[in-house]
């Protein structure tokens, strides 16, 4: 349930409401807007009066939240969900995931070695990107396969966040982990595979980063907006939401890249969205068709992957772009971003 209030409610008015359901065993959620403050309800809704509500001063109407996610919800926050990513270095501008502009994370799909990183990093931030995505720790269908770096993986990372200067993006598999990563990264990332894994979630809802949720291989976007859910509650409201193609009976494909779930997302939460086509196709040369047609349908950023030499690489490398193919497309997404009313940070 959450109580809307009058354009112009004073913060006495606010308060009052806050006291009111606090008194009924409830937990109020205040979310300021600049033209509205809506208030949210959390706990049982049995014990709230609405008529009583709806009299208090400044109050305009009380409105029940049917959805099951409910601080993800967009009729639970007064305006868009916003994620802020302080300046890499000092003097460096900061980001926002979110706003007008479209955040381009860009990089390795593992993190193989320190020159790599460092050069690459270089490459990518002259080129255009925002974001330095990079996996240290590797979750793979095989136990034979490339596993990850581990610590010295993150080190490096954060040796190129200092260096070069561009925020780190990384995964996170365990929960034991998560204090660890939070050392090194900018944006904590859940895999598709954990995108369920409720400890997890729970424990990233208690850490001091954004978080990243990709959908599930097999996940409808409600289960998506429940996870979410489940990090909001545990008291971290900055969580950004990835599209990552899902597992359907397509062989051409990777996965296949939901693109409606752009706008979907988009009307159901307040929170930024951004759209992996390197996973969703998993062929380099599908991802410049559907990165600019994610930027189309809306998306607040962009998650690729990037690597000097694709054949050799240790992970996914058929879905990786070269360098040069890269900065071609970061061209050509500023057109597209234009031509829909934004822009390339």
């Amino acid at each position: 349930m959450i109580v809307v209030m009058k354009n112009g409610a004073g913060a006495e008015q606010v308060q009052a409401v806050a006291d009111t359901v606090t008194e009924w065993g409830l937990k109020p959620h205040v979310s300021q807007g600049e033209e509205r403050t809506v208030i949210g309800l959390i706990g049982d809704e049995a014990k709230v009066n609405g008529p009583a509500l709806e009299m208090m001063a400044g109050v305009e109407k009380v409105m029940p939240v049917l959805k099951p996610y409910k601080r993800a919800s967009a009729e639970f926050h007064a305006e868009r969900t916003v994620v802020r990513i302080p300046p890499a270095r000092h003097g460096d501008r900061g980001l926002t995931i979110g706003g007008p502009g479209v955040v381009v994370m860009a990089g390795p799909c593992s993190v193989e070695t320190r020159d790599m990183i460092l050069s690459l990093g270089a490459f990518l931030k002259g080129a255009g990107a925002h974001l330095l995505r990079g996996g240290a720790f590797k979750p793979r269908t095989s136990p034979y396969a490339f596993q990850g770096l581990g610590v010295e993986g993150l080190r490096y990372l954060a040796e190129e966040r200092s260096v070069v200067g561009l925020p780190i993006i990384t995964e996170v598999m365990d929960t034991r982990d998560v204090e660890m990563v939070a050392e090194f990264a900018d944006i904590i990332q859940v895999g598709a595979r954990n995108m369920q894994n409720f400890n997890l979630l729970k424990v990233l809802g208690r850490c001091n980063r954004p978080v990243m949720l990709k959908r599930g291989l097999a996940s409808t976007l409600e289960e998506l907006l429940m996870s979410a859910e489940y990090v909001i509650n545990a008291g971290n409201d900055e969580v950004i939401l990835c599209e990552r193609g899902i597992r359907t009976f397509e062989t051409f494909t990777r996965n296949t890249l939901d693109l409606s779930a752009v706008p979907v997302l988009k009307r159901e939460s307040h929170l930024p969205v951004v759209v992996d086509p390197s996973h969703g196709t998993g062929h380099w040369d599908l991802v410049a068709p559907m990165a600019k047609a994610a930027v189309a349908a809306g998306a607040d950023g962009l998650l690729l992957e990037v690597h000097p030499d694709p054949s050799h690489a240790v992970s996914d490398g058929p879905q990786s772009l070269t360098p040069k193919r890269f900065k071609a497309l970061m061209g050509e997404l500023e057109l597209v971003a234009r031509a829909v009313g934004r822009n390339l940070h």
